[in-house]
């Protein structure tokens, strides 16, 4: 081997596991410098004879990640025939896993990477619930998966955030009469809709403990009966108006909402 170690990196995924372990362990040696090349996507014992050709013409070190047992054993085998040096990563650590949870691997390549996306997927969605908030950019009622319509304390806030961890794009509008609620909520698929409803007397109560809260007096215009119902005979004619499912909020938990809302897009 040259004084710049090259090695292939074979994996059944991107490689992006096995190149990190790899470079991990070369940073012990020859002062870190090193060549890598990927050989992604693995899928096959032909692949696996093309590889071991150029690491032995080239004098190369292999590293792997492999989870099919079939493919593992074979470049295994092969690579010990032809005097080759193969570091299997994911070999030795799904068996001892295999030994102490008594069960099989899923043997699926790339999952950390499809629970990485996941995860950013989430991330994405809660970003996307906070920007698109009460209305503040009505740009989002375009890009949502869901959009949230409803009066004042109707959890829109929250319904948005606990949507957004299931990794949905939630948008949510809030309805008052003196303001026209955006062309975009016209505009949009109404099935992407759905309105919040909650009885007048729910809501008064609601009301009258966030004003509590904020050290006002409960007698304020927003916990007045008569406002309230003003308000929910106009979020009726918006939500008629767009054709969109509506779901009563009035004695539901957030988690019980979101269910039911998260089946009806179904």
């Amino acid at each position: 081997m040259d004084d710049m170690p090259l090695v292939y990196v074979l994996s059944d995924s991107v490689g992006e596991t096995a190149e990190l372990v790899i470079k991990a362990g070369l940073s012990q040696f020859n002062n870190g410098e090193y060549r890598i090349q990927r050989i992604p996507y693995v899928e096959d014992k032909k692949t696996i004879d093309d590889s071991l050709v150029l690491a032995l013409e080239n004098q190369a070190l292999i590293g792997f990640t492999i989870v099919d047992p079939e493919l593992r054993s074979y470049l295994n085998e092969q690579a010990t025939a032809k005097g080759l040096e193969a570091i299997d990563i994911m070999g030795p650590m799904l068996s001892s896993m295999q030994e102490v949870f008594g069960k099989e691997p899923h043997m699926e390549p790339g999952l950390v990477h499809k629970l990485d996306e996941d995860y950013f997927r989430r991330v994405e969605a809660i970003e996307f619930a906070v920007k698109y908030d009460d209305g503040r950019d009505p740009r989002g009622i375009a890009r949502a998966d869901i959009i949230l319509i409803g009066v004042s304390r109707t959890s829109k806030t929250p319904l948005s955030q606990y949507l957004a961890s299931k990794r949905i794009k939630v948008a949510n509008v809030p309805i008052v009469p003196e303001v026209d609620p955006p062309e975009e909520l016209f505009e949009v698929d109404p099935a992407k809709c759905i309105g919040l409803r909650i009885s007048a007397e729910k809501l008064n109560d609601i009301r009258k403990e966030r004003l509590k809260a904020l050290g006002l007096g409960d007698q304020a215009t927003y916990a007045n009966m008569q406002r309230i119902h003003q308000e929910l005979e106009y979020f009726n004619k918006v939500v008629n108006k767009i054709g969109c499912k509506v779901v009563d909020v009035s004695y539901k938990a957030v988690e019980e909402t979101a269910n039911t809302i998260m089946r009806l897009m179904k």
